[in-house]
């Protein structure tokens, strides 16, 4: 193998839409190739990031490692994660904090904001919930002219969000997370990234307890509220109907697109696909919604 072919298989495996186990394994020798030629620690954040998106988190743990050693601040972000959020079996705040806080040190904005949650939950320091106010804050200041996706203005417009709504400043809050809504889905149509999918449950379900849902203007992503409990849907994608039904069985909502079954909102928002894509990628592309939530 050269390291042109290993390009090669590694740009092709992220043109599959659903890619094998011999695919991947393939690509991860192509990486592992890359590495060892050309010692890169962009290759090694990659083969990481790959790893972690498919919770193989040993691994993950493993490359991240590896690209620390050159002072890459991504690197050092990612160990927080998998320490922060024990990842491998195993919290420790003390290194999360230590990793999150010399990403920050390099203006990290993702480390910047995770900082701010264990000042918020007393992680490794002391509770100071001032202290995380004023990060989010001056994050929320210094990303608010952004727009890039990519940039973590899902992430730190629902946490200033979740403050405006403990101040009683409610439209406030509910323009925040309207806000990190339409880039989380902007986002999401080019990463299927469990973290991302759960951050935009997790905004549905504080919208709408501080709005009113309205039945005549759905999306896809709000969903998320409709089927948490029984309803049946309808939407377009091209010139054909589709339907959605969530119905409650032993205290469960199950749901079921078309003609298959998942066990639940979170297996269907994750996993339903037509044409081969995954629902989250092509979200743009369906319409005509009709909801009754009977």
């Amino acid at each position: 193998m050269t390291v042109k072919e290993a390009r090669t298989i590694a740009e092709q495996y992220h043109r599959k839409p659903n890619p094998s186990d011999e695919d991947f394994f393939i690509f991860t020798e192509a990486m592992d190739f890359l590495i060892r030629e050309q010692n890169n620690p962009r290759d090694m954040m990659h083969l990481g990031g790959v790893y972690y998106g498919r919770r193989e988190f040993d691994l993950a743990l493993k490359y991240y490692e590896m690209a620390s050693t050159f002072n890459i601040d991504a690197a050092d972000e990612c160990l927080g994660y998998i320490w922060y959020y024990g990842r491998t079996g195993e919290r420790d705040y003390e290194k999360a904090f230590k990793h999150y806080s010399r990403s920050m040190e390099r203006g990290n904005y993702v480390s910047t904001y995770k900082v701010a949650d264990m000042y918020k939950n007393g992680y490794y320091v002391e509770k100071n919930f001032d202290k995380y106010k004023e990060i989010i804050e001056n994050l929320y200041e210094e990303l608010k002219g952004y727009l890039d996706p990519d940039a973590p203005i899902p992430e730190v417009w629902t946490r200033l969000a979740r403050i405006r709504k403990d101040e009683g400043k409610l439209e406030d809050a509910a323009n925040l997370y309207l806000q990190a809504k339409d880039v989380l889905a902007e986002r999401l149509r080019w990463s299927d990234f469990f973290g991302d999918i759960n951050i935009m449950k997790w905004l549905i379900d504080d919208l709408y307890e501080i709005i009113e849902f309205d039945p005549e203007y759905v999306d896809f992503f709000d969903l998320y509220y409709v089927l948490k409990r029984s309803s049946r849907i309808t939407f377009y994608y091209g010139d054909e109907k589709h339907t959605i039904e969530s119905l409650i069985e032993d205290g469960v909502c199950v749901v079921r697109f078309d003609d298959k079954w998942y066990r639940d909102r979170d297996e269907f928002l994750k996993k339903a696909r037509l044409d081969d894509r995954k629902l989250t990628s092509i979200h743009d592309y369906l319409y005509g919604f009709d909801v009754d939530m009977g």
